[in-house]
Parts: C-alpha cells; sequence; structure tokens
C-alpha cells in the first residue's frame, strides 16, 4: 500500500491512478490529519509526501514519522514544488529516502517507488541477473555495463529484466509490447513532434491497437483535426488533469 499525502486533488487522482495502472494499492489524503488518522488503521509500504500541505507541513510529518518506533522504517519520497538544493538537502536531512520536484512526470513517480520500495527490501543473490556484461540489480533498479552504470528508462529497464529473466527464450515483437496499454504524447518534442509519433504508432500493425492521447497546451482547431485524421483517440489540452484521468479510464475498460 502506497500513501500519498497530497492536498491538490487533481494531483492526488492523478499520482493514485498512477500507482494502480503499475500494480500498486494507493490511496490519498489531503492533508496530515487524516494521513495519521489512516497510520492507526494500517501501515503503508511507501509515503509519497507534499511538502506545503494545510496545517502540518509535510517536513514535520516526516519528522513526526522518523520519531516514532512504529513509523520510522516507514520509506518516505518528498514532493513538492520547491525545488531548490536547500529545500532538497532539507527534506533529505529530515529523513527522506528521495526527493521529487514538481513537476514530475507519473513514469518518474512509479520508477523512483519501485526504486525506494527495492533499496528498502533486504537484498538477496537472486536481485542480480547477469548475461555476458551486463548486470541488472533488481533491488536497487540499476543496470551496469562492464562496471558503467547504464540509464535507461522505465519501459527499456522492463524488457531488460524480461529478457535477462527468461534466459534462451525467443520473444516475438508483440509479445513484447503486450504490457503497453496506453500511450500519452505532447506536441512539441525534441527530434519528433507527437503528431508524426502518432503517424508511426497507427501505421504499424502492432502499435496502432494500442489507444494514443495526445496531451498538450498547444492544440487548436487545425491540430484537433489532423490528430483526429491521424487516429487519435483523444485531444486533450493541459492542465485538464481530471479529464485526463477520466479518459485514461475510459480507454483503458475498452481493452478489457
Amino acid at each position: 500500500m502506497i500513501f500519498c499525502v497530497e492536498d491538490d486533488q487533481a494531483i492526488r487522482s492523478l499520482m493514485v491512478y498512477a500507482l494502480e495502472a503499475a500494480g500498486f494499492q494507493a490511496e490519498g489524503f489531503p492533508s496530515g490529519e487524516e494521513f495519521f488518522q489512516a497510520l492507526e488503521a494500517g501501515r503503508p509500504d511507501l509515503v509519497l509526501l507534499d511538502v506545503m500541505l494545510p496545517g502540518e507541513d509535510g517536513i514535520a510529518i516526516l519528522r513526526r514519522l522518523r520519531s516514532a518506533d512504529a513509523t520510522a522504517g516507514i520509506p518516505v519520497i518528498m514532493a513538492t514544488a520547491k525545488g531548490t538544493e536547500y529545500d532538497k538537502v532539507l527534506g533529505l536531512d529530515s529523513g527522506a529516502d528521495d526527493y521529487l520536484a514538481k513537476p514530475f512526470g507519473m513514469l518518474e513517480m512509479v520508477s523512483r517507488v519501485r526504486a525506494v520500495l527495492r533499496r528498502s527490501a533486504p537484498q538477496t543473490g537472486a536481485d542480480i541477473l547477469r548475461a555476458g556484461r551486463l548486470e541488472l540489480n533488481r533491488a536497487e533498479h540499476t543496470v551496469f555495463e562492464s562496471g558503467r552504470r547504464l540509464t535507461l528508462t522505465l519501459k527499456e529497464y522492463d524488457l531488460l529484466l524480461l529478457l535477462l529473466e527468461s534466459p534462451g527464450r525467443v520473444f516475438t515483437r508483440e509479445q513484447l509490447l503486450q504490457s503497453v496499454s496506453l500511450i500519452i504524447t505532447d506536441i512539441e518534442m525534441p527530434q519528433m513532434d507527437g503528431h508524426r509519433l502518432t503517424k508511426l504508432v497507427k501505421s504499424d500493425q502492432i502499435l496502432k491497437r494500442i489507444p494514443l492521447i495526445i496531451f498538450s497546451s498547444l492544440i487548436s482547431e487545425e491540430m484537433r483535426i489532423k490528430g483526429k485524421q491521424l487516429g487519435a483517440e483523444e485531444q486533450l489540452t493541459k492542465p485538464e488533469i481530471g479529464h485526463l484521468v477520466d479518459v485514461m479510464d475510459h480507454l483503458l475498460a475498452r481493452q478489457k
């Protein structure tokens, strides 16, 4: 169970949704008061904690957690718009296990949650997978090649983990893509814009089955027409986060 303490309802709902979509159980709370009431009923595996909260702020809540024997060992990731070096140091020095500076992506959040949970879990020899010069540590969510750490996206890591866990097995391209349930793209991106990406996805015989949402602050009527012609299922204007969650639920439900 992951507890999300965030006073902004739209952000809190999206955090909970992203965690549940990644396979976690999650529950959100708008303030420290509701959070501590829930703690009396059960201990979470990890807490995502905003700093700027009504009433008791996140730093004070974190210090309360670390000062009590029953909650001192709960992993905590701070999440806040206060992204200065001082704020990060203050949170980490107060006992946070990691720090997310707003605005952050949901994939990054889920990746950091997994990494902190792995670091806080007891390590065993089974956590290390090797193939040639590659070494993957499932507990730390890290990959090394000949001792040099590699930087991978979440999907690249998941695909490499799948291959290392099944040595000798041959996967088809379709099998490797089965775990992809939804694509969300912006219009303006480096190297390839969202419309070009949409065209490539919808022209691929395997990828075209995956629902695609264009989510951007730059959607004109002309862009909406073009996106629809290319095959995008939905086009939303930022920051319609609540509407985005509803659309994601609808598209994912249609696939079941």
